[in-house]
């Protein structure tokens, strides 16, 4: 069910193929930073804790 895209597969493909790359790379980084940010909210949540007795 793909259009014939002639001589302009390969450049098509590839720039899906980076697209596809990119999106995935940008939700690792996401994800990523969304557990480093959490972990340390919790970790001053507890010093805070701690502080305030």
């Amino acid at each position: 069910m793909m259009p014939d895209l002639g001589k302009y597969a390969d450049t098509v493909l590839s720039a899906y193929a980076a697209s596809i790359l990119l999106l995935i790379g940008l939700v690792g980084i996401s994800l990523w930073r969304g557990r480093r940010v959490r972990a340390e909210m919790e970790e001053t949540e507890q010093r805070m804790r701690r502080k305030n007795g």
